[in-house]
């Protein structure tokens, strides 16, 4: 018997070291998961047809999609989609994909006898995941922090699917990973207590259905951190999800972690990680905009026509990177064997801007840090010109270099591939927060909207209904 109400979650994230190079198995990308997370809810036992499931994205206008499904005699998945006049691709494949899988698991009769109750699936994303700009001018609030904070939860966006401005944090991949999640909690296919096995089923799942609909198999590390949150990130064999990209035939033989070849050929690796103590995630949304796959095409294609230079960079990049995750984890070891004078240490640093640590004690693994994160913000500057791509644009440099000069921010950057999508900060103390917020609020070469979400080193999570801010409502 499955439960009546199933709600799960999953985070956004932010790549912070590992942009380009995480596509490769040789490298490895440091990701954050974000407190802004999707959440899906999935209620049985209403009033539509049997075997039909209907899905609604309250936040966006055309937004209510219906499905048929029903497993006949032979075994065999009959999915169709009864609406006309909208689709949603991410959501149509992760239903028919996910119920494949359960058929196989559960049995044609249980999936069948569950269904007949029909599914009314409500699916929504924090206010950070969309740019809220049109939110706030209609309320005549201005496009900072403290406004910001004053919208309801899960705002409308006043757009379509096609048309909403996003905001870089992985929206898809964190509605793919909480559809998923809910789905297997929901008909029992996976256990509430989320242990391993569980959630290496969901990634898998969330990982095939991602890529399937995306058309291509990526990285892949934003689909991790839905699952997992917080963690150092080592792609998979992209060769692993290639049989079934052509056919669907066989996905529990590819993707179950319950069989042990498939636990054998799935060579991804995850190490957990957090910020120290008192390190604060800041983020901000560009209003330019940048399309990420026609970033890394054309990185790419430079680095295929330039293959000595490229692989020099991408070695000394890659070794930047692992200093930065070694200090950021020297830091996290220092509070913990010496939290007084690590606490003494942060706060000295709080009052200074981070070119002046060095003249503090206690600081070297501070200047460290500083000093590895800017090496990779030079190297991405090389890779920007060599390619002749905005990965760091200039007008993103002068902001970055704004934020770094003041007192108490660690670094400042452009997650991921970079562009003109987003932003991040890290800070140790409220005064430097309110600083960098003040600076953006005030650039006036780029227009900087303040995103609300902090760093969350959680992954996927089973939610209660009403303990979610605002999610009962909608």
């Amino acid at each position: 018997m499955v439960s009546i109400t199933t709600v799960a979650s999953a985070p956004g994230k932010v790549l912070i070291t590992g942009g380009y190079l995480v596509l490769e198995q040789a490298f490895t990308g440091l990701v954050v998961g974000t407190s802004a997370r999707f959440y899906t809810v999935i209620r049985s036992q209403t009033f539509d047809n049997a075997g039909t499931i209907t899905v609604t994205s309250p936040q966006f206008d055309k937004a209510t999609w219906k499905y048929k499904a029903h497993v006949d005699s032979q075994g065999q998945l009959e999915f169709s989609t009864t609406t006309v006049d909208s689709q949603n691709k991410f959501v149509e494949t992760c239903l028919k994909f996910t119920f494949m899988i359960m058929t196989v698991k559960i049995g044609k009769e249980v999936f069948n006898q569950e269904l007949a109750k029909g599914l009314h699936i409500t699916i929504v994303g924090d206010n950070d995941f969309y740019s809220q700009r049109a939110q706030l001018e209609a309320k005549h609030l201005s496009n900072s922090a403290h406004d910001l904070a004053s919208l309801d939860p899960f705002c409308r966006t006043f757009a379509t699917l096609s048309t909403v401005h996003k905001t870089g944090l992985g929206s898809s991949a964190a509605l793919i990973t909480s559809l998923v999640a809910s789905l297997l909690l929901h008909f029992r296919v996976v256990n509430r207590s989320l242990e391993k096995n569980d959630r290496l089923f969901i990634h898998n799942v969330a990982q095939y259905i991602h890529c399937y609909a995306q058309g291509k198999v990526g990285s892949g590390f934003d689909v991790s951190s839905a699952v997992w949150g917080s963690h150092r990130y080592k792609r998979f064999n992209p060769d692993i999800l290639t049989p079934i990209m052509m056919t669907a035939a066989s996905l529990v033989d590819v993707l179950d972690p319950s069989i042990p070849r498939v636990q054998s050929i799935w060579d991804n690796e995850v190490s957990p990680f957090q910020l120290p103590p008192k390190f604060e995630l800041m983020l901000a949304d560009i209003d330019a905009g940048s399309h990420t796959p026609t970033l890394v095409g054309k990185v790419l294609a430079w680095k295929k026509a330039n293959k000595e230079r490229a692989h020099a960079l991408w070695n000394e990049l890659g070794a930047y990177n692992n200093k930065v995750e070694h200090h950021l984890r020297t830091l996290h070891s220092f509070s913990q064997k010496d939290s007084i004078l690590y606490n003494k240490t942060v706060d000295q640093c709080a009052t200074l801007p981070s070119t002046e640590w060095n003249k503090l004690k206690n600081t070297e693994e501070f200047v460290s840090l500083v000093d590895s994160f800017n090496h990779v913000r030079l190297l991405l500057r090389r890779m920007s010109e060599l390619s002749n791509v905005p990965i760091e644009p200039v007008e993103q440099t002068r902001l970055l270099d704004a934020c770094t000069k003041i007192p108490g921010v660690v670094m400042a950057g452009v997650p991921g591939a970079g562009g003109y999508d987003a932003i991040f900060c890290l800070v140790v103390s409220e005064k430097a927060k309110e600083e960098v917020y003040h600076v953006w609020e005030h650039w006036k070469e780029l227009n900087v909207g303040p995103l609300l979400a902090h760093s969350d080193s959680n992954g996927v999570t089973i939610e209660e209904l009403n303990c979610v801010p605002g999610l009962s409502s909608v």
